[in-house]
């Protein structure tokens, strides 16, 4: 059986700061009760270390320390600091009556944080103590086209990229482009590695030749009834150039676009040429990207923890598909599929309907679903598709080739489809893995779905949300929860008797229960600067929705979602000083039960 492209509508018009990361790193903790503090150049050369050489220490009120503010006064921090192995002078008083020590040297914030837990336990005078840390601008790339790109950045129907740059570029991820092959393109250069040409049928390669090592693409263009009787004439869409360019483009050299994960590599698989491409050739191309061994063709050097399949046809999912996901699953890898663009259920297409896989919808620019998206309870998550019936611009911007028929010139279009949507999935799995090489394809899945943030339009049956990059990934480094679980103690259902949450426990994981009427409060801690992020998780059958006040009652956020999905809510403490911010977990409707409210910042 053929399967054809989903994804390439028709389309409009073509057109014509160095990565900071700060990364998160585990310091060398001595086994004593004092941990001595390891500066940030002591830390493993490939690793990168988020540091600071100040400390921020607000004593009580009324405390000698913070009336008199003098080295003699705090001479209590000062022998813990040095017992640490640092020297500190007080730099300064800030604003909001703190006092800002200044180090020997940069330590790393893992270590600094240790130090600030065993100097607020050892000093009753301190109120709180945290690191200075160094903040540093969101990524913003300079290329050219960037602007344009506004399914990375634009909150309405984008993914919310910026934030998860500063975190993940995608380094040492291989992701598999499964589709026409490839173009060289200078906003792909050094970014294709290895790949195979999987298309045995010559007349449908249109290389002159059956299976080789070459995936570039050279062309699909077909004439009218070509591809059977009534199937009209078409240029070459280079499908696969525009898919390769929306995962892993050069991002941040002053020209063309950018891509989700810049720092991925492409595995390029050709599969499909004229007309598409045949199942068989489908999956076995599935198989050799993951590192699976495949009769006849040399073992992949490369293979790919993601691979990317925005290609499907009609019908159920097939045992061949299956049997080759299943395999691909077994050895590590994440399978992202187009849901479809026929706006039917997804589940009578393939392999958007096969088990274990990432199926992927399309939202517009503003945040619904894209006319043409297929939908339907076996859609995962949702992702930016564009739709550029009123302006190309709506569309998605990618790169592509001039050529018509055979190659030409590098070239930049906007399309539109699910297979536009399903790179952006794939690319911020490669930054998740990325962030975190042990995650298994069901963390990653279950990661996505959990921190996708709510439709701004209507969507339905789009999966649990648009795909949020930044909370992805942040998410990927604590995919199992981590921090401290703390059970609910009743009576808290008023912001007065709200449960206090430890400043120790970050992240927090509360265990508690809602029935009908019911609402708990949890008071937290956030410091400044630090952003709070609030995570509910509900039964399956239940509704229950999250909200953050104030300490004097105002409602700063909230997050309201339908039956059986996960509620999560951030809000940033812009101030001075820190604040008591309060999470509310409110039954609205459903079957009483437990569920789990993840507090971290």
């Amino acid at each position: 059986m053929k399967q054809t492209q989903l994804s390439r509508l028709p389309l409009a018009s073509l057109v014509t700061a160095a990565c900071l990361a700060g990364l998160f790193s585990t310091s060398a903790m001595a086994g004593s009760a004092q941990p001595a503090l390891t500066s940030a150049s002591s830390q493993a050369a490939s690793s990168r270390i988020e540091a600071t050489d100040q400390l921020i220490i607000r004593y009580r009120k009324g405390s000698t320390a913070f009336l008199r503010g003098d080295l003699m006064a705090m001479s209590n921090a000062h022998a813990i600091a040095n017992r640490a192995g640092v020297q500190m002078r007080l730099l300064r008083r800030t604003g909001a009556d703190a006092h800002v020590m200044k180090l020997d040297r940069r330590v790393g914030l893992d270590s600094l944080q240790a130090l600030a837990r065993q100097l607020q336990a050892q000093d009753p005078d301190i109120e709180y103590v945290e690191p200075d840390r160094l903040m540093k601008p969101m990524l913003v790339p300079n290329d050219s086209m960037y602007s344009s790109q506004w399914h990375y950045f634009e909150p309405t129907g984008g993914l919310n990229l910026p934030a998860a740059w500063d975190a993940s570029t995608g380094t040492g991820v291989v992701v598999a482009v499964i589709d026409t092959g490839y173009r060289p393109h200078a906003d792909l250069s050094g970014r294709i590695v290895g790949g195979y040409d999987m298309i045995a049928d010559t007349a449908t390669a249109n290389d002159g030749n059956g299976r080789d090592s070459d995936a570039r693409d050279p062309g699909d263009a077909v004439a009218a009834g070509e591809c059977g009787a009534g199937e009209p004439a078409d240029t070459s869409s280079w499908h696969g150039t525009h898919v390769a360019g929306t995962i892993a483009a050069a991002t941040n050299n002053g020209s063309g676009v950018a891509g989700v994960a810049f720092n991925a590599r492409v595995l390029p698989i050709r599969v499909l040429g004229k007309c598409g491409g045949y199942t068989s050739d489908i999956a076995d191309g599935i198989t050799w990207a993951s590192g699976g061994s495949v009769p006849g063709l040399p073992a992949n050097a490369n293979p790919a923890r993601v691979l990317n399949l925005s290609l499907g046809g009609g019908g159920a999912c097939d045992s061949t598909t299956q049997a080759a996901i299943n395999g691909a699953r077994g050895r590590g890898a994440v399978v992202v599929v187009a849901a479809g663009n026929s706006n039917q259920n997804a589940a009578n297409f393939s392999p958007a309907s096969c088990s274990g896989v990432i199926t992927v919808a399309a939202v517009n620019r503003s945040g619904g679903r894209a006319y043409y998206s297929n939908y339907g309870s076996i859609v995962d998550v949702a992702a930016p598709g564009g739709d550029t019936r009123f302006s190309s611009a709506d569309g998605i911007l990618s790169t592509l080739n001039a050529g018509t028929g055979a190659p030409a010139g590098d070239n930049y279009a906007y399309y539109q489809g699910t297979s536009m949507a399903t790179p952006h999935v794939a690319g911020v799995a490669a930054l998740m893995l990325s962030k975190n090489p042990g995650l298994t394809p069901d963390q990653v899945e279950s990661l996505l779905k959990s921190t996708a943030r709510a439709f701004p339009a209507t969507c339905s049956q789009c999966g649990a949300g648009i795909v949020n990059a930044a909370a992805a990934v942040a998410a990927a480094g604590d995919p199992g929860g981590g921090g401290t679980t703390i059970a609910e103690v009743e009576s808290n259902n008023s912001r007065s008797a709200a449960q206090v949450i430890p400043s120790t426990a970050n992240p927090a994981t509360v265990n508690g229960t809602l029935s009908s009427s019911d609402t708990d409060y949890y008071a937290v801690t956030l410091g400044a600067g630090k952003t709070l992020t609030a995570t509910l998780t509900p039964p399956s059958t239940a509704d229950y929705d999250l909200y953050l006040y104030n300490s004097a009652g105002t409602r700063i956020a909230s997050s309201t979602r339908s039956t059986g999905l996960v509620d999560t809510v951030t809000y940033k403490n812009t101030g001075t000083g820190s604040i008591t911010v309060y999470a509310r977990a409110y039954y609205y409707s459903g079957g009483s039960g437990g569920y789990t409210l993840k507090l971290s910042q």
